[in-house]
């Protein structure tokens, strides 16, 4: 007898079925999904590009100078006109030995000069991000996390900073700083300086977003778990809390860094930034006010590396932000 069809049906259906291989599930760790988002905007990958290409030109100035510049301080008089002190090429000075040209009056080499600037602005700007990171860290999770009368210091704290003007304080302490001072002198005081005044003065900015999550991260299950096993304080603060404000932290370090290079040049266009003859943007600009009519060359490249490098590190901060929240599309 002929079997019925819808039996040969049913045994069809599941040999095929039998003959597909069933795809595992993959999971997915944060730091991977992250990843892949941000792979996915070529505008934030285009600028962590150029931020890596800067670090690798501050890591190796010394290697790039010596094969296509000049030693960043010295003098060329003979590229110099000696009646109006300006280049004596075109364009500022622009030939196969001089990339950029040639700084008016002195002559020396403007590409070495960008390049060795791009060390002392990046310098600045990691360090000092990372002064503000931990203490805006440390104070925040603090805040968050024991309220009460410890949150109410520390924000009567982070408001008499935020108010306090950054800039007239550093041009006073610069002032009366001494030229040596615990093993360092000249630019190396300066350097120091800057690094702790900037980044003391950008911790509250931190330590506001660090207490606001933790505000919100303290009354999750899992703390209440691990406190009902007898966790401590300390356990809870540093294994519980701390690896879920990763994300935040990283986001706002990334946007600080273009902040803390701007802050830089701007001091070092005030004459209270790293000490002459240490390269430095901010010091080019303020040089290139006296010449930006007869060599704007001169003004057009340390603007186009201060601009170029915080358009990059806002492009990427931008990137990584997105990738990072998990509510967002892309």
């Amino acid at each position: 007898m002929t079997a019925p069809l819808h039996d040969t049906a049913e045994t069809t259906v599941a040999d095929v079925t039998a003959d597909i291989p069933a795809k595992a599930i993959e999971g997915r760790s944060p730091g991977r999904i992250a990843w892949m988002r941000l792979k996915r905007d070529k505008v934030a990958l285009a600028g962590g590009v150029i931020v890596v290409f800067l670090i690798l030109v501050a890591i190796f100035a010394p290697l790039i100078v010596s094969a296509l510049g000049h030693p960043p301080n010295d003098f060329h008089e003979d590229k110099i006109d000696p009646l109006f002190g300006t280049p004596t090429g075109k364009w500022g000075g622009i030939s196969g030995d001089y990339l950029f040209g040639v700084e008016p009056v002195n002559g020396r080499d403007v590409f070495s000069r960008i390049v060795y600037g791009t060390r002392i602005s990046l310098l600045v700007a990691f360090l000092s991000a990372i002064v503000a990171v931990v203490l805006g860290t440390f104070f925040g999770i603090m805040a968050g996390y024991f309220g009460g009368w410890v949150d109410a210091a520390i924000g009567r704290v982070m408001d008499v900073l935020l108010a306090f003007p950054q800039l007239l304080f550093i041009m006073s302490l610069v002032s009366v700083m001494p030229n040596s001072l615990l093993g360092f002198s000249g630019t190396g005081v300066r350097m120091g300086v800057l690094v702790v005044v900037i980044g003391f003065f950008g911790w509250p900015y931190v330590g506001r977003i660090v207490r606001g999550q933790t505000l919100s991260l303290r009354e999750r299950e899992y703390v209440d778990a691990a406190r009902s096993l007898g966790a401590g304080r300390g356990y809870i603060l540093f294994r519980e809390l701390l690896p879920n404000l990763v994300a935040p932290i990283t986001v706002y370090a990334t946007l600080m860094i273009p902040t803390n290079i701007l802050t830089e040049a701007a001091l070092s266009f005030l004459g209270v930034g790293v000490k002459p003859p240490t390269s430095s943007w901010g010091q080019m600009l303020f040089k290139a006010l006296s010449f930006y009519e007869t060599d704007p060359i001169f003004m057009l490249i340390p603007g186009l590396a201060i601009f170029i490098t915080v358009l990059a590190f806002n492009l990427f901060g931008d990137g990584v932000r997105d990738a990072l929240d998990p509510k967002g599309s892309r």
